[in-house]
């Protein structure tokens, strides 16, 4: 890049003020410090994104090979189950010779629960409060105190 010490950016400010003057030098800087700004933005716009480019083709290498290990991991593993299972109904048949086929057992079938979602269902049953006088129901505390007071006394 051009090196500018400041002896050069003097003679070239020197140089601006005499073939511009005074008047239409400083609108001229600020064009130009301007344009300056923004040609910068544009090279560091364009540096990230060739970095990110990079970034994206090393980390789709690297998923290439990480795919490639899971695959061969994969295949290991369904290799030694096959071996595995293979020895175990050999060892099977062996001790029962009559049955030539792995032994199978039968899956149960699901079947929901038979719930009436209709009704409201208490957690306490109605026979374990009326048993132990837990209110069924609400009453304001008017109700309550009037249900409880004493009788009045004629005189």
């Amino acid at each position: 890049m051009i090196d500018f010490g400041f002896d050069k950016i003097a003679l070239i400010g020197a140089v601006a003020l005499i073939v511009l003057g005074p008047e239409r030098l400083p609108r001229v800087a600020r064009t130009v410090g301007h344009l300056l700004g923004k040609a910068q933005r544009y090279v560091a716009d364009v540096k990230a994104e060739v970095n990110r480019s990079i970034e994206l083709e090393e980390l789709k290498k690297m998923k290439g090979q990480f795919e490639e290990a899971a695959r061969d991991v994969e295949q290991s593993v369904s290799k030694e189950i096959r071996d595995t299972s293979a020895e175990l109904n050999r060892s099977w048949a062996d001790l029962d010779p009559q049955a030539n086929e792995p032994l199978a057992t039968p899956v149960p079938t699901y079947r929901p629960p038979k719930k009436n979602w209709r009704l409201k269902r208490g957690a306490m049953p109605q026979w374990y409060k009326q048993r132990h006088g837990i209110r069924g129901k609400a009453q304001s505390g008017a109700a309550r105190v009037a249900r409880f007071r004493p009788p009045r006394r004629t005189a």
